[in-house]
């Protein structure tokens, strides 16, 4: 198997960056060229890029019930997409502030599940669309007491309204593979639960 690309300081040249819209998000307008695989400089080419703040997505987990704290959303995005725009997501919230994503994780899940988290255990970061967004996720799995959980939460302000939702994992993962569940962050995180879940629960309980 070949090695894969290792990038130097030369290999990818911006041309130009136009800033085309600027609101909360940003929408800019890229002039480049990269270095391709035969080693060549490829061609110039145009690339639009959305420009938005990195994001923290949490499951929160109780070891003891092997229970997920799940919510539940009107998403816009999914509209014409799905047949429920409701979506079932985990905890979520931008890094928009001058906060580390722990600080982000605990204070959404405050806020969205009225819930207080322990131990947060660092999953992953990923792009979840880098062909189009600079937006990177960092993924965690936080340790709660789901005993009582439940309730609508969000910020009125910023037009939330969240139910919140007490599943077993097992239902949690059927709800992945029956497709219930069809947003990145949170199969990531269940698919990871499901794969380290006697680790988690040996290291919490």
């Amino acid at each position: 198997m070949s090695d894969t690309f290792k990038p130097g300081t030369d290999d990818v040249q911006i041309l130009q960056r136009e800033q085309c819209f600027s609101g909360f998000y940003r929408l800019e307008r890229l002039q480049l060229r990269h270095r391709l695989f035969s080693g060549e400089m490829g061609a110039q080419i145009e690339r639009e890029l959305f420009v938005r703040h990195d994001a923290v997505c949490v499951l929160p987990y109780d070891p003891r019930r092997d229970e997920v704290v799940l919510i539940e959303q009107f998403r816009t995005g999914a509209l014409g997409k799905a047949d429920n725009p409701w979506l079932i997501e985990l905890v979520a919230g931008l890094i928009d502030k001058d906060e580390q994503p722990e600080e982000v994780a605990r204070r959404e899940a405050m806020e969205e599940a009225g819930l207080e988290l322990g131990a947060l255990w660092p999953v992953c970061r990923y792009f979840p669309s880098p062909g189009g967004s600079n937006e990177q996720v960092h993924l965690y799995v936080g340790r709660c007491d789901s005993e009582g959980a439940e309730g609508i939460f969000g910020l009125p302000e910023e037009g939330e309204d969240i139910k919140v939702h007490v599943w077993s994992v097992e239902r949690a993962l059927a709800a992945v593979r029956d497709g219930e569940i069809d947003n990145a962050a949170s199969i990531i995180a269940l698919q990871w639960l499901a794969l380290n879940r006697d680790e988690v629960r040996g290291a919490w309980s």
